[in-house]
């Protein structure tokens, strides 16, 4: 298989906290992202009361977004009721506007849960929610073992961002 090679994603993926340091400095969510003011530059689509809808920065598919709650854990049952309610809101609130702005034919929907789940970033539980179309895999993921992503970040935020304004 060949590889598609990413350095900038083993700084997300293998970095590992420092014993007893806060959250800014072991987590890159909390770090980046939801403890930061910077909506825009950190693509942060809504901000709910307990959780946060944001584009992934390395997406798998235009539109793939990360539903998270802002309580830095590692599983659902950490949770309160409220906070899991409000994941599920906001799951189904993107679910709808990524059917209606990208037009997309279908959803995969997913949750990781520890490393040997695949969840690069185990320590801080996160949805990833991805638009497929009809035809959106190709020759290339068969004979090249390559998957494409052609977009544009700032375009795909800029048109969500719109109908997530209004909720």
């Amino acid at each position: 298989m060949e590889i598609l090679y990413a350095p900038w994603r083993t700084q997300y993926s293998t970095a590992k906290p420092a014993p007893n340091t806060d959250l800014l400095n072991s987590c890159v969510f909390c770090a980046h992202f939801v403890l930061k003011d910077d909506d825009e530059q950190n693509f942060i689509l809504k901000r709910f009361e307990h959780s946060v809808v944001m584009l992934n920065l390395h997406p798998y598919n235009a539109g793939h977004l990360l539903i998270l709650p802002y309580e830095h854990k590692s599983s659902l049952e950490q949770l309160s009721l409220p906070i899991r309610t409000e994941l599920m809101e906001a799951l189904n609130t993107s679910i709808g506007i990524l059917n209606e702005v990208l037009r997309c034919s279908g959803i995969n929907m997913g949750l990781n849960l520890g490393k040997a789940s695949g969840g690069s970033i185990p320590e801080h539980i996160h949805f990833h929610v991805i638009p497929r179309w009809l035809g959106d895999t190709n020759f290339l993921a068969v004979a090249a073992h390559t998957k494409q992503v052609s977009i544009n970040l700032r375009e795909i935020y800029d048109m969500l961002k719109v109908s997530f304004a209004k909720i």
